[in-house]
């Protein structure tokens, strides 16, 4: 009788954590997974699944995407955003979808909760790919604002508004929302020079039901940061560390990405090795719109 109640009440859970999150599969089951990590807090796997699931999973990949509980189509009020949450959900999508072991493809804030995942269940891990994913979050933050000082240096009210955000407490959601406020004046998630193939991706995004479906909770990121005690961090050793536990990283990123220096990108190809980094021309933070066949061709040869 006990067995049953824990055998029912796991189908229970089972079918809540269904109906929470949100997710995708494309391509075929047999293919090696490919497990898409979205960017935020507050962010979807809209752009990512309306413009290039289909393609990469075309590539010979059994391709996974979803929003993660509280975000994006995954609507939960109830949802704490945290890490442990997100590993939690992380976790379901592999028990949903019947997979061991997956290639985890992490994008923007992504990349801290797929790196933290990879260390801490290296058994679920094939491989780690960064795409333009944060990994030494402070350094960011400092980056953009010590840009935008000297971008604004005749600039009195932008002076006082960078001054502004340096004494908030740099934990906080509020700092974090203001640093990419700034990162945004300043362009830096612009692609330079956007290709006509780029152009027609984002047009028929907009015009698509992927676009209808890019939502936004702003109340994501204010719970991300009073209910998670690990913020800002640098993912560094944490990286060599999954290195050493033989999980392959990869890391692809636009030399257009304002976010990241030039110190932090050569900080990270030293990290997982040169053969493992790449650095894509006249692209940006959106690595998968920006160059996607550029983007397609990494994965395809580094993940095959």
């Amino acid at each position: 009788m006990k067995s049953l109640f824990s055998l029912l009440f796991s189908l229970f859970l089972i079918s809540v954590h269904a109906q929470t999150i949100y997710s995708k599969a494309y391509g075929n089951p047999t293919d090696p997974p490919v497990i898409f990590i979205h960017g935020g807090p507050s962010g979807n796997a809209t752009l990512f699944e309306g413009t290039t699931a289909q393609k990469l999973a075309d590539k010979g990949f059994y391709v996974i995407v979803y929003d993660r509980r509280g975000e994006g189509r995954s609507k939960d009020e109830n949802a704490t955003m945290t890490f442990k949450e997100s590993f939690e959900d992380l976790k379901g999508i592999y028990t949903t979808y019947h997979i061991k072991k997956a290639n985890i493809l992490a994008h923007s804030f992504g990349g801290i909760i797929g790196t933290l995942f990879a260390a801490q269940f290296p058994e679920k891990v094939q491989s780690l790919t960064l795409a333009g994913a944060l990994f030494t979050q402070q350094e960011t933050y400092d980056h953009i604002l010590q840009n935008a000082k000297e971008h604004f240096k005749n600039d009195p009210s932008q002076l006082k508004e960078i001054s502004e955000i340096e004494n908030l407490d740099k934990n906080s959601a509020a700092y974090r929302k203001r640093c990419y406020e700034m990162a945004g004046k300043l362009g830096f998630f612009d692609m330079p020079t956007p290709t006509p193939e780029s152009e027609m991706l984002r047009k028929e995004y907009a015009a698509g039901e992927f676009y209808k479906n890019n939502i936004r909770n702003p109340s994501s990121p204010l719970k991300f940061y009073q209910n998670e005690p690990l913020n800002n961090l640098d993912n560094t050793a944490v990286l060599k560390d999954i290195r050493k536990k033989g999980i392959p990283i990869f890391a692809l990123y636009g030399k257009n990405d304002g976010i990241f220096s030039e110190k932090q990108l050569n900080d990270l190809k030293n990290t997982v090795g040169k053969k493992n980094f790449r650095i894509i021309d006249n692209c940006s933070h959106y690595l998968f719109v920006d160059q996607q066949n550029e983007f397609l061709q990494f994965i395809q040869l580094k993940l095959k």
